[in-house]
């Protein structure tokens, strides 16, 4: 591990937040902050804290020593100086005389003692960081570390490695009883330059950031070193696994849907049944699944407690998914499953007995699940989650793996972790934000790189879905796919080749778990009149119009037949399917077709829980109705442009965005089927019925 220090970048930032009145110390302390936020092995998605102690000024403009610590829902990643809230520091150490303090008092003397009233709440370890006499002070939970730190004999390797460096803490829960142990033991050892808490994490302290921060850097490469020099052969893959070739197994892809309708099968009724899964089948993980995995020793608990929260305490083992037997891995998953919920029950009710009964219980779903030949699987509400809890699963793996090479993992027990879970500082983490409407949908949109396949991609990601935009032009999808956000999913799609459907939707498979919600809108719009038009252009038509959309449909349901979830199809017809326009036959015949392939699978597929709308829509400007094509109907008709894109009841050009929003809203008409949605701004001749 090296040293990511650089002076220049350093007085960059003090340079930088000095036009806002930053204090040096706090532009420093937000510098190094993010060196090592951006380390994924020193920190993750919101882990660790930081803190810098300085002299501000109150509101009548006198001196106040402070404490500026991380607070609640920053990442070091990517914060600010007012991610680190200034608390005053004397009343923080008149809370030492105290014997206990509640988590509620705790907050409340941090909130209180805000020199901003608006700030975020300080970090949960902020009395630790105030009882040590260090200027800056660094804590992560990096990998190597943790390793040392899940020993039985961390105390004495943790001399062998540092000597009286740093002081080994035993485990005890973070706030005020940890802050109080850290404060009694740096007495003893003031000139100490950080702490190794047992099973949980490491601290570095330092007159400056830059010695805190390349403190930590040192003390993590250490053990870095310590563990390359004990670390036993790699070689742990088992007799049984070896078994299995990678050629019988079937992919996530193949399994994916039934592991989702195993999870919403077991799901609490009031809890989310629509689950993201992030796949990681790296060489580490894979060696992992198909060893360590496997045994007790990825059941004895997670790295820090910090991460029970993102993975529950232990993961779900399944077998490997072999060929020709899926019937047989879906029974096994079930039965897994509902054993894992069924000891999650028993954990609960055993640890919840001992605190008293005043804990609600948590979902009991796996966040975490082994698959040997495959690799690990996190869950998450949402793909970002899903990543999220991925990353964490993977350091875990990690630790666990390097840990058991060097030595025995043993991090901390079952008790202390349920203390973590059902901790609320620590569920505060998490935050308390409502779930949009079609959070955990995956949503697939063909024709997704313009026009109404975008607006649709962009309307859908509004409303919390995770969205895969396919298009036969990859580099437009990837164009709309990066303007959503970084879970968009763009992939390169002919909607008339069966072999590139089945490899899109195994793709979206793959990347999320499954799919939920279907908008096949692409299309091709072919003019001439019935009498002179050639079959080919018409057999054309018919392919993109028609044959594309049963295409898409057909795959789209056999993936939700298996998720057993439910769904909706959702396709783009158009007024020419009820209103024909003339020498447009080889389009609107194409789209009549369409219109009844819709009434087809409304009629068939209910007894799915599928349900199956249309929207027809009229004189959208898009790749099909562009600016050339709008100039020259309009003067077939005599009308300017405007006059003849508005020419509706309504008197208003139909957009886009229009569409796209009549889409979503058929998607939560949760009792609509067979239903036509018409945006055309009010057309007689178009009207349904």
């Amino acid at each position: 591990m090296n040293s990511l220090w650089s002076d220049v970048d350093a007085a960059a930032y003090v340079e930088k937040y000095a036009t806002h009145a930053v204090p040096p110390a706090l532009a420093l302390r937000t510098y190094s902050a993010r060196l090592l936020g951006a380390n994924p092995k020193l920190v993750l998605h919101g882990g660790g804290n930081t803190s810098v102690k300085l002299t501000m000024s109150d509101v009548l403009g006198q001196p106040v020593r402070v404490l500026c610590v991380k607070g609640s829902g920053w990442d070091l990643a990517s914060i600010e100086p007012a991610g680190h809230p200034a608390v005053r520091m004397d009343s923080l150490h008149q809370l030492r005389q105290l014997d206990r303090l509640s988590d509620e008092d705790m907050v409340n003397a941090l909130r209180t003692n805000l020199l901003d009233s608006s700030a975020p709440t300080p970090s949960v370890e902020a009395l630790l960081h105030a009882y040590v006499d260090a200027t800056y002070i660094d804590h992560t939970h990096a990998v190597a570390a943790l390793v040392i730190a899940d020993q039985p004999n961390s105390e004495a390797l943790c001399r062998e490695i540092y000597g009286d460096e740093l002081i080994w803490i035993p485990y005890v829960m973070p706030g005020f009883a940890l802050a109080q142990v850290v404060a009694r033991a740096f007495e003893a050892r003031p000139k100490a330059k950080g702490l190794l808490l047992a099973k949980h994490g490491l601290f570095s302290f330092g007159d400056s950031a830059r010695q805190s921060y390349e403190r930590m850097i040192d003390f993590v490469t250490r053990a870095e070193v310590f563990i390359a020099a004990r670390k036993a052969s790699r070689a742990s893959v088992s007799a049984a696994s070896r078994t299995v070739m990678p050629e019988q197994v079937v992919s996530l892809a193949e399994v994916a849907p039934y592991l989702r309708a195993a999870l919403a099968d077991i799901a609490p009724a009031n809890g989310p049944q629509h689950w993201l899964l992030d796949l990681r089948a790296d060489a580490l993980a894979l060696d992992f699944a198909n060893g360590l995995g496997q045994t007790e020793v990825a059941q004895r608990g997670v790295a820090t407690p910090d991460h029970v929260i993102r993975m529950k305490n232990r993961p779900l083992v399944l077998q490997a998914p072999l060929a020709g037997q899926l019937d047989n891995w879906v029974r096994d998953t079930q039965a897994r499953l509902a054993t894992y919920v069924s000891d999650y029950h028993a954990y609960f009710e055993q640890h919840n007995t001992r605190v008293g009964g005043s804990k609600t219980e948590l979902d009991p779903l796996p966040r975490v699940i082994v698959i040997p030949q495959l690799g690990l699987v996190a869950l998450g509400k949402t793909a970002a989650e899903a990543a999220v809890n991925a990353d964490v699963m993977a350091s875990w793996m990690e630790v666990v793996t390097e840990a058991q090479a060097c030595g025995r993992y043993e991090p901390v027990s079952p008790a202390d972790a349920f203390d973590l879970e059902y901790w609320s500082l620590e569920q505060a983490k998490l935050g308390k934000a409502t779930a949009k409407p079609l959070q955990g949908r995956v949503v697939v949109v063909t024709g997704a790189g313009s026009g109404i396949g975008a607006a649709t991609a962009r309307a859908f990601a509004a409303q919390g879905a995770e969205v895969a935009l396919l298009d036969v032009d990859a580099t437009a999808a990837q164009a709309v796919a990066k303007h959503i956000g970084r879970w968009a999913l763009a992939l390169h799609c002919d909607v008339t080749d069966a072999d590139s459907v089945r490899l899109a939707f195994a793709a979206v498979v793959q990347r999320f778990g499954g799919v939920d919600i279907l908008v096949s809108n692409a299309g091709v719009a072919l003019g001439g009149g019935m009498l002179d038009l050639p079959v080919e252009r018409l057999r054309q038509s018919f392919e993109v119009n028609f044959f594309a959309h049963q295409l898409v449909a057909q795959t789209a349901v056999g993936i939700l037949q298996k998720q057993r979830l439910g769904g909706v199809l959702l396709f783009n017809v158009s007024k020419q399917a009820v209103n024909p326009g003339p020498d447009f036959g080889a389009y609107g015949t194409s789209k009549a077709a369409l219109l009844a392939l819709v009434r087809q699978y409304a009629l068939e597929h209910g007894k799915d829980g599928i349900r199956v709308n249309a929207v027809n829509a009229d004189r959208i400007r898009t790749g099909l109705l562009n600016d050339q094509t709008i100039t020259a109907r309009a003067k077939a008709r005599g009308l300017s442009e405007a006059d003849y894109m508005g020419g509706n009841l309504l008197g208003q050009e139909v957009t886009a965005q229009d569409v796209a929003d009549a889409f979503v809203l058929s998607a939560q008409l949760k009792k609509s089927t067979g239903n036509v949605i018409t945006v055309d701004g009010g057309n007689v001749a178009a009207m349904l019925r």
